[in-house]
This record gives C-alpha cells, structure tokens and sequence, in this order.
C-alpha cells in the first residue's frame, strides 16, 4: 500500500508543478497581450494626434498656400510633416484635399472673373461709345471756336478713349474702331498722340517704302498696342529724356517698330513677367494684374495673341528698355500712288551720298601767245584743266521734305495753316491769335500716371 501512496503523491506534484507552470504561462501571455495592447494604443494615439496636425496644417497652411500659389508660382506648398506617423490611405487622402482645394479656387477665379470681364466689357462699350461722341463735338467746336482749351479736353478726351479702349481689349472685346488700309508712319503718329508726354516721342523713319501700310484689319490694334508701348516708356523713363522710336523694314518685308527709352529698366523678375505677358498667354486673369492694374503688357499680349504681331522686350543701350514691335508681311501692303500721306508724317531718312568730283574727260586748248616778230605761231599745246567745283545746288522742297520734322514744327505748321485760313476768312477787325500748338500745354504732364509694367 506505501508504494501506491508514494505514485499517487508523485502524481499529485506532477500535477501542482503543470498547474503553476500553465498558470505562470497564462500569467506571461497576458502580461504580454497587455503590453501589446498598450502599444497599439499609444501607436493609435500617436497616429490620431498626426493625422489630427495634418489636418489642422491643411486648413491652416497647405490649402492657402495651394491657392496662393496660383497668382504666385514661387510660392512653396507644404507637404505632409509627419509623413511617417500618417498611413499611406490618410495621405492619399490629405493631398487629393489640396488637389482638389485648389480645382475649386481655380473653377471660381474663373467664374468670377468672367464675369467681371463681361461687366467691364459692357461699361467699356457704353464709355466708350460717349467718348468717341464727345470727340466729334469738340473736332467741331475746334472749327467754330480759336480757344485752346479745346484743344486741352481734346487731348484729355484722348487719353481717356485710350485708357477704355485698353480695358475693352483686355476683356476680349472689339478694339472699337474700323480703319482703312493706313500707312505705318501714320500708325506711329496716331499712337504717338495717345500719350501723354507725346512731346518726348521722337520718330526716325527708315523704310525703304514710304508708302507701307498695314492692312485694315490691322491697324488699329497695332496703334493701340505701340500706344501702350509708348506709354510705359514715357511713364517709366525721366521727363527730361526723350523716347525714341525707329521704323525699319526686314528682309522679309516685314516691319520693326524700335521703342527705346532711358527709364529705370526692369529686374529679372520683372522683365520675365513682362516677356511672359507679351508673348500672348491664352488667359490672363484680372486679379493677376495687381492693384491697381497693370495692364499695359497684358493688352500687348491679348493683341499679339489675336493678330499676329509679336512683341519682345530687352534692355536698351540708352539704359532703359527697349521694346520691339514686330509686324509680319502678311499684315503689310503698299498705297497706291493716289494715295496721299499726312503732312505731319516724318520722311524717309536716308543716306545722302556726297558726290565724288568727275574725272575730267575733256581737254581744252589753250593758245599760245604770238611772240614777236613775225614768226609763226607755235602748234598749240594741249593741257589738263582742274575740274571746276560743281555749284552749290540751292535746296529744292523736295530736298527740305527729307530732313525729319519734329511735331513741334509740323504743329506750328499747321497753326501757321490755320491762322492763314482764319485771317482770310475774317472780314474785319483784327486777325484773331494765332493757335497753339494742338497739345502743347505744360498741364499736361500731370496727365503722365500711365500704370504699365
């Protein structure tokens, strides 16, 4: 009986020993599992507190950066901070928020911009229609009345056409104006009197053909586009200097209108917006344009892009900018004969050759005298003459139309025009004064605040 006692004591222990140690191992297993559980709570913990500061950066930094990256392209859009606590759905999801936080912005810039442009269209339109009135009724006044403010408004009523013509342009609108087929040069002088400044302009006309035009369709964008050209270089350069323009032709028979001025010029940044809006973008938006506006290279661009010219802008050896207008052939043809240019219209400069003195071709006799006595006379000698210098040709009017004109002096031309014409009308009394200069007043400077970059 001992020996079944000790086997069933034995067996007792055995089974005590397995209890603890499955006991022990439970205890182990659950000591594990809550550690386990403890780290994936803190791991939840930590991802809901990243996910929670991604967020909160994108409402705060990453949508405003997104959408101020639109008119600003330098400006940098933060991406995710804490890319390694945020799980790769979350991300997907935070950046498909930005991507599509930004389609919005754009979708409504463009609404509203749209519809800003069809408003400013249809005011542009209407002031532009008053102004082109107002214009009619002082040409006629002009005619009626010698008062030189007239001529004053005139200009003013000039500027200011200019200025909403600019705006309709820039809204995709019709220029406005319908033209015949014009000579370039006329194009230069009627761009030329849109400016305030206009008296700095100086033109030199080196066409081969006098008579190049542009064709219709043409025309009038091309002066409202030099005028914004002229503009700029005028606002942007000292009062003091002078802005030069230059007609030439290529070999192509095309054309180059050379605008330099001695301004402040442009930095790096600046001239690359200004290339970039000259080289005709297919939409430039309003809000774009700063505040106030610049428009004067955006309406170049609109014109490039609608008629084929083409603009570009460098810096100038004067020290400013110089600006080139472009005009392809297809957009160029030539006047016929019947066609009479302006008088105010400068003349082709051309290189006046001096004329080299002729190699004399013809030898004269001289005879020789009798000498005494009664001799015969000697074989007469032949001998080479200087050639006679060739008399100074008195200067015909053709020869006074090729030097250049100022538009000061083609403005007292036709005042001294016009003064004849009163004087001979007049029946009695004394002539009238004689009229100024159509815009030469000093107030006019003032009107100088173009707003172009």
């Amino acid at each position: 009986m001992g020996w079944i006692v000790a086997v069933i004591a034995a067996a007792a222990a055995v089974a005590a020993a397995v209890r603890a140690q499955n006991s022990a191992r439970a205890e182990r297993i659950a000591a594990a599992r809550a550690e386990l559980a403890e780290r994936q709570a803190k791991a939840a913990e930590a991802r809901t507190a990243a996910l929670t500061d991604e967020i909160r950066q994108l409402a705060r930094e990453r949508i405003p950066a997104a959408a101020l990256a639109l008119s600003h392209p330098t400006a940098k859009v933060p991406g995710l901070r804490e890319a390694a606590e945020v799980d790769g759905g979350s991300a997907r999801l935070l950046t498909e928020a930005v991507q599509a936080a930004r389609t919005a912005v754009v979708e409504e810039r463009g609404r509203v911009d749209a519809a800003a442009r069809a408003a400013m269209r249809g005011t542009s339109a209407k002031i532009q229609s008053l102004l082109n009135q107002s214009q009619q009724l002082l040409h006629e006044l002009q005619h009626e009345y010698d008062d030189p403010r007239i001529l004053q408004l005139d200009f003013r009523n000039e500027l200011a056409l200019r200025r909403t013509q600019a705006t309709a342009v820039l809204c995709d609108a019709w220029p406005g104006l319908a033209r015949q087929n014009s000579p370039l040069v006329e194009i230069v002088l009627g761009a030329q009197s849109r400016v305030a400044g206009y008296e700095r302009i100086k033109v030199a006309n080196h066409l081969r053909d006098e008579r190049l035009a542009l064709v219709a369709r043409a025309a009038e964008p091309l002066a409202i586009a030099l005028a914004e050209v002229l503009a700029n270089a005028t606002a942007y350069s000292h009062p003091d200097t002078d802005v030069q323009v230059t007609l030439q032709q290529s070999g192509g028979r095309g054309a180059f209108l050379v605008v330099d001025d001695a301004g402040i010029g442009m930095d790096g940044d600046a001239l690359h917006r200004a290339r970039a809006l000259l080289a005709g973008p297919p939409e430039v938006l309003l809000t774009e344009l700063g505040d106030p506006p610049q428009t004067g290279f955006a309406v170049v661009g609109r014109l490039v892009l609608q008629y084929g010219f083409n603009c570009h802008i460098e810096e100038s050896p004067f020290g400013g900018m110089r600006t080139i207008l472009r005009v392809p052939a297809h957009l160029l043809t030539v006047l016929e004969d019947d066609r009479s240019l302006s008088a105010l219209a400068p003349k082709p400069v051309r290189t006046q050759a001096t004329p080299a003195a002729p190699a004399p071709t013809e030898q004269e006799t001289a005879p020789v005298p009798q000498p005494a006595g009664g001799e015969a006379p000697a074989l007469p000698s032949r001998r080479r003459r200087a050639p006679r210098p060739a008399p100074a040709r008195a200067a015909s009017a053709p020869d006074l139309e090729q030097v250049p004109r100022t538009p000061e002096q083609a403005g007292a031309s036709w005042a001294a025009l016009q003064q004849g014409t009163l004087n001979g009308r007049s029946v009695a009394g004394p002539p009238p004064a004689p009229a100024p200069d159509d815009h030469d007043h000093p107030d006019d400077r003032d009107d100088q605040g173009d707003d172009q970059t």
